[in-house]
């Protein structure tokens, strides 16, 4: 278990992470051509507080991998990349005004909570399409994305998902959950 006073890992719990992220980074080279693990360890081992959050990642389904290095910022980018959107991030209302808005059957939480909790950023349309550029995600699942707010004070909400060997972008209301829609969220160290 996690302490819960402190952002920070035991020694066995941080080794065990860093372990599982090394393998998946070595298996998925392509989501990181020119990254180096040694470089993406280093980072994280000095942001203590990000491989608690990665953590989280990893313990609600998402795979967490590295997909990027921003020059600008010196900061590694990681995404979900599970094959559909983690388990433990599903059946969420979009946000807190979606959740208070249902008469009705709320379901435990909100995917922007979740999220906030959590640490993590929900992906952007944009950040969806890119993850899609690495490998075919959410072909049986969907995932909230961030929405505009224009869109948001309507009431809806932005979901994505992979048919047909396309991205789709869809809407729903914000109060509207499904067992097989969660969120995708994106951090960086």
């Amino acid at each position: 278990m996690k302490q819960a006073d402190r952002r920070e890992l035991s020694p066995e719990q941080r080794n065990e992470l860093l372990n599982v992220l090394k393998a998946r980074f070595e298996k998925n080279r392509n989501r990181h051509q020119g990254l180096d693990w040694a470089n993406v360890q280093a980072k994280l081992e000095a942001n203590p507080d990000k491989l608690w959050f990665l953590d989280d990642m990893e313990m609600t389904g998402g795979e967490p991998d590295v997909v990027g290095y921003d020059k600008e910022t010196g900061e590694y980018v990681f995404y979900d990349c599970s094959a559909e959107s983690p388990k433990g991030r599903r059946s969420l209302c979009f946000d807190r005004a979606g959740w208070e808005s249902r008469k009705e059957y709320k379901p435990e939480n909100t995917a922007m909570d979740m999220a906030a909790e959590m640490g993590i950023e929900l992906l952007t349309e944009e950040q969806y399409r890119e993850l899609q550029q690495l490998g075919k995600f959410d072909l049986k699942t969907s995932s909230w994305v961030k929405t505009p707010a224009e869109i948001r004070k309507l009431g809806g909400a932005l979901f994505c998902d992979r048919r047909y060997d396309t991205v789709f972008l869809y809407h729903n209301g914000a109060e509207s959950y499904y067992a097989a829609r969660g969120f995708r969220g994106s951090l960086r160290v």
